[in-house]
Protein backbone atom coordinates (compact mmCIF):
# COMPACT_ATOMS: atom_id res chain seq x y z
CA UNK A 1 0.00 0.00 0.00
CA UNK A 2 1.55 3.37 -0.50
CA UNK A 3 3.13 5.47 2.79
CA UNK A 4 3.41 9.00 2.82
CA UNK A 5 6.75 10.10 3.13
CA UNK A 6 7.32 12.17 6.04
CA UNK A 7 9.80 14.71 6.66
CA UNK A 8 10.49 14.83 2.74
CA UNK A 9 11.04 18.80 3.06
CA UNK A 10 13.97 18.41 6.10
CA UNK A 11 15.24 15.49 3.93
CA UNK A 12 15.52 17.85 0.50
CA UNK A 13 17.22 20.72 2.58
CA UNK A 14 19.68 18.46 4.04
CA UNK A 15 20.69 17.10 0.20
CA UNK A 16 21.00 20.82 -0.83
CA UNK A 17 23.51 21.32 1.58
CA UNK A 18 25.62 18.62 1.27
CA UNK A 19 25.77 19.63 -2.71
CA UNK A 20 26.67 22.63 -1.68
CA UNK A 21 29.39 20.83 -0.10
CA UNK A 22 30.29 18.27 -2.19
CA UNK A 23 30.21 21.23 -5.23
CA UNK A 24 33.44 23.30 -3.36
CA UNK A 25 34.69 19.86 -2.42
CA UNK A 26 38.57 19.66 -0.84
CA UNK A 27 38.45 23.66 1.23
CA UNK A 28 42.39 22.67 1.12
CA UNK A 29 41.87 23.18 -2.68
CA UNK A 30 41.49 26.99 -4.06
CA UNK A 31 38.09 27.57 -5.51
CA UNK A 32 37.02 28.13 -9.27
CA UNK A 33 36.54 31.39 -10.28
CA UNK A 34 33.61 31.98 -12.78
CA UNK A 35 36.87 33.97 -15.06
CA UNK A 36 39.23 30.98 -14.74
CA UNK A 37 36.15 29.13 -16.29
CA UNK A 38 35.35 31.26 -18.73
CA UNK A 39 38.87 31.21 -20.38
CA UNK A 40 40.25 28.02 -19.33
CA UNK A 41 36.99 25.76 -20.31
CA UNK A 42 35.94 27.95 -23.03
CA UNK A 43 34.38 24.76 -25.62
CA UNK A 44 32.42 23.87 -22.47
CA UNK A 45 31.66 27.13 -21.96
CA UNK A 46 30.26 27.62 -25.80
CA UNK A 47 28.30 24.07 -25.68
CA UNK A 48 26.28 25.64 -22.85
CA UNK A 49 25.33 28.99 -24.46
CA UNK A 50 24.76 27.07 -27.76
CA UNK A 51 22.25 24.58 -26.19
CA UNK A 52 21.41 26.66 -23.38
CA UNK A 53 20.66 29.76 -26.56
CA UNK A 54 21.94 32.25 -24.47
CA UNK A 55 25.47 34.13 -25.61
CA UNK A 56 26.83 35.07 -22.35
CA UNK A 57 30.35 33.02 -21.58
CA UNK A 58 30.10 34.49 -17.54
CA UNK A 59 26.65 33.17 -16.91
CA UNK A 60 27.58 29.62 -18.69
CA UNK A 61 30.67 30.09 -16.81
CA UNK A 62 28.88 30.11 -13.59
CA UNK A 63 26.01 27.40 -14.59
CA UNK A 64 29.32 24.78 -15.08
CA UNK A 65 30.33 25.47 -11.62
CA UNK A 66 27.04 25.62 -10.03
CA UNK A 67 26.15 22.44 -12.06
CA UNK A 68 29.80 20.71 -10.72
CA UNK A 69 30.60 20.70 -14.33
CA UNK A 70 27.69 18.64 -15.55
CA UNK A 71 26.56 20.21 -18.89
CA UNK A 72 23.14 19.10 -19.27
CA UNK A 73 22.22 20.79 -15.66
CA UNK A 74 23.98 23.97 -16.80
CA UNK A 75 21.94 24.34 -20.21
CA UNK A 76 19.17 23.30 -18.16
CA UNK A 77 19.92 26.42 -15.76
CA UNK A 78 20.88 28.65 -18.63
CA UNK A 79 17.29 27.85 -20.27
CA UNK A 80 15.41 28.72 -17.31
CA UNK A 81 17.30 32.03 -16.90
CA UNK A 82 16.63 32.42 -20.07
CA UNK A 83 12.74 32.84 -19.80
CA UNK A 84 12.83 35.42 -16.92
CA UNK A 85 14.71 38.19 -19.47
CA UNK A 86 12.62 40.62 -21.31
CA UNK A 87 13.26 41.04 -24.99
CA UNK A 88 14.16 44.11 -25.92
CA UNK A 89 14.56 44.49 -29.91
CA UNK A 90 15.02 41.40 -32.06
CA UNK A 91 19.02 41.75 -34.36
CA UNK A 92 19.01 41.59 -37.68
CA UNK A 93 20.43 39.05 -39.28
CA UNK A 94 24.25 38.89 -38.83
CA UNK A 95 26.86 38.93 -42.15
CA UNK A 96 29.31 35.67 -41.81
CA UNK A 97 30.49 36.63 -44.79
CA UNK A 98 32.20 39.55 -42.92
CA UNK A 99 33.11 37.33 -40.42
CA UNK A 100 36.35 38.24 -38.67
CA UNK A 101 37.90 35.13 -38.92
CA UNK A 102 40.15 32.64 -36.57
CA UNK A 103 39.97 29.42 -38.36
CA UNK A 104 38.51 29.30 -41.94
CA UNK A 105 39.42 25.76 -43.89
CA UNK A 106 37.56 23.99 -46.88
CA UNK A 107 37.88 20.18 -47.71
CA UNK A 108 37.15 21.37 -51.48
CA UNK A 109 39.63 24.17 -52.56
CA UNK A 110 42.84 23.79 -51.80
CA UNK A 111 43.70 27.89 -52.88
CA UNK A 112 41.29 29.98 -50.87
CA UNK A 113 42.17 33.59 -51.01
CA UNK A 114 43.41 34.89 -48.08
CA UNK A 115 44.66 31.09 -47.54
CA UNK A 116 43.55 27.88 -45.24
CA UNK A 117 43.66 29.74 -41.99
CA UNK A 118 44.39 26.85 -39.28
CA UNK A 119 43.68 28.94 -36.22
CA UNK A 120 43.27 26.82 -32.77
CA UNK A 121 42.71 23.36 -33.44
CA UNK A 122 43.41 19.67 -31.71
CA UNK A 123 43.24 18.37 -35.75
CA UNK A 124 47.05 18.06 -35.76
CA UNK A 125 47.50 17.10 -32.28
CA UNK A 126 48.91 13.53 -30.91
CA UNK A 127 46.16 13.04 -28.34
CA UNK A 128 49.06 12.42 -25.84
CA UNK A 129 48.66 13.25 -22.09
CA UNK A 130 50.44 17.03 -21.87
CA UNK A 131 51.68 16.24 -18.38
CA UNK A 132 53.60 19.57 -18.48
CA UNK A 133 50.14 21.30 -17.86
CA UNK A 134 50.36 19.75 -14.11
CA UNK A 135 52.82 22.52 -13.43
CA UNK A 136 50.71 24.90 -13.08
CA UNK A 137 51.25 28.88 -13.17
CA UNK A 138 53.67 28.51 -16.29
CA UNK A 139 52.68 29.82 -19.23
CA UNK A 140 53.42 27.63 -22.56
CA UNK A 141 55.06 29.13 -25.59
CA UNK A 142 52.75 30.59 -28.09
CA UNK A 143 53.49 31.31 -31.73
CA UNK A 144 52.48 34.42 -32.66
CA UNK A 145 49.82 34.15 -35.32
CA UNK A 146 51.09 34.97 -38.68
CA UNK A 147 50.41 33.38 -42.31
CA UNK A 148 48.30 30.94 -42.89
CA UNK A 149 48.49 29.94 -39.34
CA UNK A 150 46.89 33.63 -38.64
CA UNK A 151 43.68 35.31 -38.75
CA UNK A 152 43.84 36.07 -42.52
CA UNK A 153 44.11 39.67 -41.40
CA UNK A 154 44.13 43.10 -43.44
CA UNK A 155 40.32 41.77 -45.01
CA UNK A 156 37.43 43.18 -44.53
CA UNK A 157 34.82 40.26 -46.34
CA UNK A 158 36.10 36.33 -46.58
CA UNK A 159 34.05 35.12 -49.26
CA UNK A 160 32.33 32.05 -48.83
CA UNK A 161 33.48 29.37 -50.61
CA UNK A 162 30.43 27.54 -51.86
CA UNK A 163 30.19 31.08 -54.29
CA UNK A 164 32.84 29.79 -56.49
CA UNK A 165 30.55 26.54 -57.62
CA UNK A 166 27.31 29.09 -57.47
CA UNK A 167 28.86 31.00 -60.20
CA UNK A 168 28.61 27.93 -61.97
CA UNK A 169 25.85 26.83 -61.54
CA UNK A 170 26.99 24.07 -59.96
CA UNK A 171 25.58 23.97 -56.91
CA UNK A 172 22.01 25.22 -55.42
CA UNK A 173 21.32 28.99 -54.96
CA UNK A 174 20.51 29.28 -51.77
CA UNK A 175 18.05 31.96 -51.33
CA UNK A 176 17.40 34.09 -48.18
CA UNK A 177 13.58 34.01 -47.27
CA UNK A 178 11.52 37.07 -47.31
CA UNK A 179 9.17 35.59 -43.73
CA UNK A 180 10.50 36.10 -40.44
CA UNK A 181 10.99 32.53 -39.26
CA UNK A 182 9.45 31.61 -36.31
CA UNK A 183 11.25 31.22 -32.67
CA UNK A 184 11.60 28.19 -31.18
CA UNK A 185 12.51 29.40 -27.69
CA UNK A 186 8.65 31.34 -27.65
CA UNK A 187 6.67 28.98 -29.64
CA UNK A 188 6.16 25.14 -29.17
CA UNK A 189 7.30 23.49 -32.42
CA UNK A 190 5.14 22.21 -34.51
CA UNK A 191 5.50 19.26 -37.17
CA UNK A 192 6.10 19.40 -40.43
CA UNK A 193 8.81 22.12 -39.98
CA UNK A 194 10.37 24.35 -41.94
CA UNK A 195 13.96 24.53 -42.72
CA UNK A 196 14.82 27.24 -40.43
CA UNK A 197 12.59 25.60 -37.44
CA UNK A 198 14.70 22.68 -38.14
CA UNK A 199 18.12 24.55 -38.20
CA UNK A 200 16.88 26.05 -34.41
CA UNK A 201 16.33 23.06 -32.98
CA UNK A 202 19.54 21.27 -34.49
CA UNK A 203 21.43 24.30 -32.97
CA UNK A 204 20.44 24.00 -29.94
CA UNK A 205 20.66 20.42 -29.86
CA UNK A 206 22.26 17.92 -27.85
CA UNK A 207 25.80 17.77 -29.38
CA UNK A 208 26.05 13.90 -28.49
CA UNK A 209 22.63 13.29 -30.35
CA UNK A 210 23.30 15.57 -33.44
CA UNK A 211 26.83 13.96 -34.24
CA UNK A 212 25.33 10.21 -33.64
CA UNK A 213 22.60 10.84 -36.70
CA UNK A 214 25.61 12.82 -38.61
CA UNK A 215 27.34 9.64 -37.73
CA UNK A 216 24.94 7.26 -39.10
CA UNK A 217 24.10 8.98 -42.42
CA UNK A 218 27.93 8.60 -43.24
CA UNK A 219 27.66 4.73 -42.63
CA UNK A 220 24.46 4.79 -45.14
CA UNK A 221 21.79 5.69 -43.31
CA UNK A 222 20.61 8.51 -45.32
CA UNK A 223 21.25 10.03 -48.70
CA UNK A 224 24.38 11.88 -48.13
CA UNK A 225 27.63 12.23 -49.46
CA UNK A 226 29.52 15.28 -48.16
CA UNK A 227 32.61 17.32 -48.51
CA UNK A 228 33.47 20.29 -46.38
CA UNK A 229 32.95 22.91 -48.27
CA UNK A 230 33.95 25.51 -45.86
CA UNK A 231 34.29 25.91 -41.60
CA UNK A 232 34.93 29.26 -40.93
CA UNK A 233 34.86 30.05 -36.93
CA UNK A 234 35.46 33.72 -36.18
CA UNK A 235 33.50 37.04 -34.72
CA UNK A 236 30.47 38.36 -36.60
CA UNK A 237 29.03 42.16 -35.29
CA UNK A 238 25.43 42.02 -34.14
CA UNK A 239 22.70 44.99 -34.79
CA UNK A 240 19.82 46.34 -34.28
CA UNK A 241 17.42 48.75 -36.26
CA UNK A 242 16.58 51.63 -34.13
CA UNK A 243 13.17 53.41 -35.85
CA UNK A 244 13.98 56.70 -34.10
CA UNK A 245 17.10 57.03 -35.99
CA UNK A 246 16.12 55.06 -39.56
CA UNK A 247 19.20 52.88 -39.51
CA UNK A 248 20.64 49.84 -37.63
CA UNK A 249 23.46 50.19 -34.95
CA UNK A 250 25.96 47.52 -33.29
CA UNK A 251 25.30 46.63 -30.52
CA UNK A 252 27.95 43.44 -30.09
CA UNK A 253 30.14 41.01 -30.93
CA UNK A 254 29.33 36.97 -31.09
CA UNK A 255 31.36 34.30 -31.89
CA UNK A 256 30.27 31.47 -34.14
CA UNK A 257 31.18 28.59 -35.84
CA UNK A 258 29.29 27.66 -39.61
CA UNK A 259 29.98 24.93 -41.39
CA UNK A 260 28.59 24.51 -45.40
CA UNK A 261 28.87 20.90 -46.66
CA UNK A 262 28.98 20.36 -50.26
CA UNK A 263 26.88 17.33 -51.35
CA UNK A 264 26.69 15.21 -54.60
CA UNK A 265 23.05 15.27 -56.19
CA UNK A 266 22.15 13.03 -58.88
CA UNK A 267 18.82 14.86 -59.57
CA UNK A 268 15.20 14.19 -59.63
CA UNK A 269 11.59 14.35 -60.85
CA UNK A 270 11.82 18.12 -59.84
CA UNK A 271 16.06 19.06 -59.69
CA UNK A 272 18.51 18.82 -62.09
CA UNK A 273 21.92 16.65 -61.51
CA UNK A 274 23.93 19.34 -58.94
CA UNK A 275 25.48 19.70 -55.87
CA UNK A 276 23.59 20.35 -52.95
CA UNK A 277 24.24 22.18 -49.77
CA UNK A 278 24.04 21.36 -46.05
CA UNK A 279 24.19 23.95 -43.26
CA UNK A 280 25.55 24.35 -39.71
CA UNK A 281 25.81 27.85 -37.44
CA UNK A 282 26.25 27.28 -33.65
CA UNK A 283 27.27 29.90 -30.83
CA UNK A 284 30.87 29.59 -29.50
CA UNK A 285 33.73 27.63 -31.55
CA UNK A 286 31.88 24.39 -31.26
CA UNK A 287 33.34 22.65 -34.83
CA UNK A 288 32.15 19.20 -34.60
CA UNK A 289 28.73 20.53 -33.72
CA UNK A 290 28.56 22.83 -36.61
CA UNK A 291 29.69 19.84 -39.26
CA UNK A 292 27.40 17.38 -37.73
CA UNK A 293 23.98 19.81 -38.02
CA UNK A 294 24.98 20.39 -41.35
CA UNK A 295 24.62 16.82 -42.29
CA UNK A 296 21.71 16.08 -40.67
CA UNK A 297 20.00 19.19 -42.31
CA UNK A 298 21.30 17.91 -46.00
CA UNK A 299 19.76 14.48 -44.60
CA UNK A 300 16.18 16.18 -43.87
CA UNK A 301 16.21 17.99 -47.04
CA UNK A 302 15.16 14.71 -48.79
CA UNK A 303 12.01 15.49 -49.49
CA UNK A 304 12.24 18.97 -50.41
CA UNK A 305 14.64 17.62 -53.32
CA UNK A 306 12.57 14.89 -54.29
CA UNK A 307 14.42 11.94 -52.77
CA UNK A 308 13.03 8.80 -52.17
CA UNK A 309 12.80 8.21 -48.62
CA UNK A 310 15.33 5.41 -47.29
CA UNK A 311 13.86 5.00 -43.46
CA UNK A 312 16.80 6.18 -42.11
CA UNK A 313 16.68 7.83 -39.00
CA UNK A 314 18.37 10.98 -39.80
CA UNK A 315 15.79 11.53 -42.29
CA UNK A 316 12.73 11.23 -40.09
CA UNK A 317 12.15 14.91 -39.27
CA UNK A 318 9.94 13.89 -35.59
CA UNK A 319 12.51 11.55 -34.76
CA UNK A 320 15.34 14.00 -34.92
CA UNK A 321 13.91 16.82 -33.90
CA UNK A 322 11.70 14.98 -30.94
CA UNK A 323 14.92 13.57 -29.51
CA UNK A 324 17.58 15.87 -30.13
CA UNK A 325 16.70 18.23 -26.96
CA UNK A 326 18.35 17.22 -23.69
CA UNK A 327 16.70 19.13 -21.67
CA UNK A 328 13.35 17.83 -22.66
CA UNK A 329 15.31 14.34 -22.60
CA UNK A 330 16.93 14.49 -19.60
CA UNK A 331 13.11 15.75 -17.57
CA UNK A 332 11.32 12.88 -18.90
CA UNK A 333 14.33 10.14 -18.28
CA UNK A 334 14.74 11.74 -14.65
CA UNK A 335 11.46 11.83 -13.64
CA UNK A 336 11.01 8.04 -13.17
CA UNK A 337 13.70 8.49 -9.76
CA UNK A 338 10.80 10.43 -8.26
CA UNK A 339 8.48 8.91 -6.35
CA UNK A 340 5.88 6.53 -8.09
CA UNK A 341 4.91 4.23 -5.49
CA UNK A 342 0.98 4.30 -6.23
CA UNK A 343 1.42 3.41 -10.05
CA UNK A 344 4.45 0.61 -8.68
CA UNK A 345 1.52 -0.60 -6.67
CA UNK A 346 -0.57 -0.93 -9.15
CA UNK A 347 1.70 -2.85 -11.40
CA UNK A 348 2.63 -5.11 -8.76
CA UNK A 349 -0.98 -5.68 -7.84
CA UNK A 350 -2.24 -6.63 -11.85
CA UNK A 351 1.41 -8.53 -12.12
CA UNK A 352 0.33 -10.89 -8.72
CA UNK A 353 -3.14 -10.62 -10.45
CA UNK A 354 -1.82 -12.37 -13.79
CA UNK A 355 0.40 -14.90 -12.13
CA UNK A 356 -2.35 -16.10 -10.17
CA UNK A 357 -4.52 -16.52 -13.24
CA UNK A 358 -1.91 -18.50 -15.02
CA UNK A 359 -0.84 -20.50 -12.26
CA UNK A 360 -4.92 -21.78 -12.10
CA UNK A 361 -4.45 -22.52 -15.67
CA UNK A 362 -1.61 -24.54 -15.26
CA UNK A 363 -2.75 -26.89 -12.31
CA UNK A 364 -6.42 -26.89 -14.20
CA UNK A 365 -4.56 -28.60 -17.06
CA UNK A 366 -2.27 -30.53 -15.21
Amino acid sequence: MYVAVKGGERAIDNAHQWLAEERRGDLSVPELTITQIREQMALAVNRVMAEGSLYDPDLAALAIKQARGDLIEAVFLIRAYRTTLPRLAASNPVDTGAMAVDRRISATFKDLPGGQVLGPTFDYTHRLLDFTLMAEGKTPDTPSPSGEEGRGEGESRVPHVTSFLNRDGLIEVAEPGDATPPDLTREPMELPADRTLRLQALTRGDEGFVLSMAYSTQRGYGRTHAFVGELRIGTVAVEVDIPELGFAVEIGEIELTECETVNQFKGSKTEPPQFTRGYGLVMGQSERKAIAMSLVDRALRWQELGEDFTGAPAQDEEFVLMHCDNIQATGFLEHIKLPHYVDFQAELELVRKLRAEAMALQEAAE
